[in-house]
């Protein structure tokens, strides 16, 4: 904004300037100086004072020069011609005895960014690069890259480039560290600059007289060198041991970014490293600086993502302050979701509640997300925490609630009664539209188990009309065409008001069209629209997985130290779905690649009733050969699971087993030698296409590796269900028979071997099925099923392996 009154400023500014008894006293002198760069700073446009300024220049006082040269630089683009009469001052500047007078003169002249004025510059330049004085050299290789910058297109010296080569082993490391920077800018189209095995030690022996900036630059430059070698490559690794641990999280963050580039091919290095940076990382999460503390929280989610349990000893670290700001806080509570085991849930929930009341209401809502997402696992303590919070009557908290509510309910089902019974007196306190369209799914879904739905469905049409957003007018149309298959002689005369305003009275197209689909599907018959509505409750797929499968370092590596980590939101606290949760998942699972391959020709699925909403309802896996449909339905909890399969157990023997006519349990072996490398996603998407219910894993590389599932069998004389569980319990390898092989077991990769079949053996997994009631046909067609699955995900990795050799 220009300064009021400026052009009597100038005019002031430049009498004084130029009058001789101003000229005759330095200090006075200065002074005026000093006042037309305040005018400058302050938005004056002081332009017109530009040859006074360059006379202003022809002075013993550094600081004068350096305001004049701050003038000279602002003002040189609008006063090229002028600018060539400062030319001579600061070329007569570059050769004075005082070098902080020459570095000024240097940095100034390649500050004016003239290319009138390059052909003046280059030589001063090159005298620079061989000054006596470190800080002159330093400008003076800054000073050609700009020069380079200021002409892209110009021809590059070859002899320049040698020069700032050669100065790589100048004896001052902020003049190496220049180097770096403008041999890469300067070599820019040709991919910066170029490092080699002597380059390269060379760097990593001078990189602690560096500054911590100069230490990441010199680090960022690394990255393109491959060791020969493995001896060299760990002799480097060696040479940055100490950097890894660093107390400055610039040089930790750049280091570790630098070891897994170079131990892309070694993960059990590289997951050293990850583990040698905890310490720091935890370091930087307690720093003063906001912004460190907020870019380690993200770096740690970062390298969570491959060590799952790397900060799980350490989950204190994360609790909350009372004045850290909202980011950080959220951050932090994303990382305690993923910290959750039996150990500290109870001690984490309790932070966690407390986080809930917090002042700022996004905090709040983030704080009742991370609950609701722990639910998944541990559904009765988040429910007791929830429905406890519904009772301080504050909107962003019932909103809050409710939306977790409804998202829990939709994963685990065996939650939806404790979730009705809280619903009674909801809608008093919700106010915006996101927790009134949860609420609206809830009655519709669940409205047969709340005694009040159809009065607080009433009064939402009755306010329908005042009503201002359209997701809650959608929902209200579906939620009250659900409780009517349910409950029709408490909604029928409330259905039709709301049809016949949706119809005759709404001007929004969305709505209108929606009641129209609603009242053409009602005259189809009430079976039909029952088809279309009354969809699957809840997803089984998104059920409990123990232990969460680590990805890949390489997934992440490239994206470690910089701004990625930071632009991603987290994936736990972030606002669940908005509207239907049917509708977020029907979206298709991205992490899960499954074998294109499957064969399953003699399953037959049947299609997906044409009226479900966007879901896959209860369809079934058939087998023609022994009549026999896998299903889904009805949906088997996790505690459910356990305490049916746990309740046989008491048996002692096979033979009392046998005496029990409502119940089979059998062991099969199951050849399968790669299936064991695949991910647990992608098992449970493949066992997903034949009907079979994936509950728990154990985390990937571990021994014993188990596998429970279920799924229910119809078409035979009577439906059961049958509980399974996959397990292989590693085999003991032939003792070594050399010196090689036995360094090799000493290091730990026995293990390993037994899970990714690296030896290509034929592994078998142990297959055990508890069937009720017993129906031996059914099971013997199962395991027809379930080993076409194994078998086909086996030989698709063996085909992976065979294309990764070729």
């Amino acid at each position: 904004m220009p300064y009021l009154g400026g052009e009597e400023t100038v005019r002031e500014l430049k009498r004084a300037l130029s009058n001789p008894n101003v000229q005759a006293e330095p200090l006075r002198y200065r002074n005026t100086v000093l006042r037309v760069v305040r005018a400058m700073s302050q938005g004056v446009n002081v332009s017109g004072l530009f040859s006074e300024m360059v006379k202003a220049c022809a002075t013993v006082d550094v600081v004068q020069k350096k305001l004049v040269y701050m003038f000279l630089c602002s003002y040189a683009s609008l006063n090229p011609e002028l600018s060539l009469l400062v030319i001579n001052t600061l070329r007569k500047d570059c050769q004075d005895p005082n070098p902080m007078v020459r570095s000024l003169a240097l940095r100034n002249m390649s500050n004016l960014r003239l290319p009138s004025l390059v052909e003046y510059v280059e030589q001063p330049l090159t005298a620079g690069l061989r000054d006596r004085a470190a800080c002159v050299r330093r400008v003076a290789v800054l000073g050609w890259a700009k020069l380079y910058n200021l002409q892209p297109g110009s021809d590059i010296d070859a002899a320049v480039v040698n020069e700032l080569y050669s100065l790589l082993r100048d004896p001052d490391p902020v003049v190496m560290v220049n180097c770096l920077r403008a041999l890469d800018e300067i070599l820019k189209e040709e991919g910066g600059v170029v490092i080699n095995k002597p380059i390269t030690h060379h760097l990593l022996n001078r990189m602690k007289e560096c500054d911590v900036w100069g230490q990441c630059e010199v680090l960022r430059v690394l990255q393109r060198y491959r060791p020969q070698s493995d001896d060299e490559l760990f002799d480097i690794l060696s040479l940055l041991d100490a950097s890894l641990v660093s107390p400055h999280p610039p040089v930790m963050a750049a280091t570790l970014s630098l070891f897994l580039s170079l131990c892309a091919d070694l993960p059990a290095v590289s997951l050293a490293a990850l583990e040698r940076v905890s310490g720091p990382l935890l370091a930087a999460c307690g720093s003063g600086s906001r912004e460190m503390r907020f870019t380690a929280l993200c770096h740690i989610q970062l390298l969570m993502r491959s060590v799952p349990g790397l900060m799980g000893p350490h989950f204190k670290r994360f609790f909350c302050g009372y004045a850290e700001p909202a980011y950080i806080k959220q951050r932090k509570m994303q990382i305690m979701v993923e910290l959750v085991n039996d150990e500290n849930v109870s001690m984490l929930l309790d932070e966690l509640k407390g986080y809930c009341t917090d002042v700022n209401t996004d905090t709040a809502q983030a704080a009742i997300q991370a609950i609701g997402h722990i639910g998944r696992s541990y559904s009765d303590r988040c429910l007791e925490i929830l429905t406890g919070l519904l009772g301080l009557k504050q909107d962003h908290i019932t909103s809050a609630v409710v939306q977790t509510l409804r998202d829990l309910v939709w994963v685990c089902p065996q939650c939806s009664d404790t979730v009705c019974s809280a619903l009674e007196g909801c809608e008093e306190t919700l106010q915006d539209s996101q927790g009134r369209q949860a609420l609206l799914w809830l009655l519709g879904v669940y409205g047969d188990g709340v005694s009040s739905a159809p009065y607080t469905l009433e009064a939402f049409i009755d306010g329908v009309k005042s009503e201002v957003s359209l997701g809650v007018k959608m929902e209200l149309l579906t939620a009250t065409m659900r409780l009517f298959l349910t409950r029709p002689a408490e909604t029928q005369d409330m259905l039709g008001r709301l049809l016949h305003y949706c119809i005759e009275e709404e001007t929004d197209m969305c709505v209108r069209d929606l009641g129209l689909l609603y009242y053409h599907l009602l005259k189809c018959g009430i079976e039909e629209t029952r088809n279309v509505l009354q969809g699957r409750r809840s997803d089984p797929s998104l059920g409990v997985l123990i232990g969460r499968p680590a990805q890949p370092i390489s997934q992440w590596a490239c994206s470690f130290n910089t701004l990625e980590p930071l632009k991603k939101g987290g994936t736990v606290t972030q606002t669940a779905s908005r509207g239907s949760p049917e509708h977020e998942a029907s979206k298709p699972k991205t992490a899960v690649e499954l074998p294109e391959t499957l064969d399953c020709s003699h399953i037959h699925t049947d299609p997906p009733d044409s009226a479900s909403t966007g879901q896959r309802s209860d369809s079934a896996a058939e087998l023609p050969a022994a009549s026999l449909t896998l299903s889904l339905s009805p949906t088997l909890s996790p505690e459910e699971f356990e305490r049916r399969w746990l309740q046989r157990c008491s048996l002692q023997s096979e033979e009392a087993a046998e005496e029990s006519s409502d119940f089979l349990q059998t062991e099969e072996r199951i050849c399968c030698s790669a299936v064991l490398q695949r991910s647990p996603q992608t098992l449970q998407a493949a066992m997903q296409l034949v009907n079979i219910q994936t509950l728990a894993f154990t985390p990937p590389s571990t021994l014993p590796w188990r596998v429970f599932f279920y799924t229910h069998t119809a078409g035979t004389p009577a439906s059961t269900l049958i509980l399974g569980e996959l397990l292989y319990a590693g085999e003991a390898d032939p003792a070594p028979k050399d010196e090689e092989e036995e360094e090799r077991k000493a290091d730990g990769e026995a293990a390993a071997e037994d899970l990714t079949g690296r030896k290509d053996r034929q592994v078998e997994v142990k297959v055990t099925l508890k069937q009720q009631p017993k129906d031996e046909e059914a099971v013997r067609a199962f395991l027809s099923v379930l080993s076409t699955v194994l078998h086909t995900l086996s030989s698709e990795r063996h085909d992976e392996h065979a294309a990764t050799h070729l």
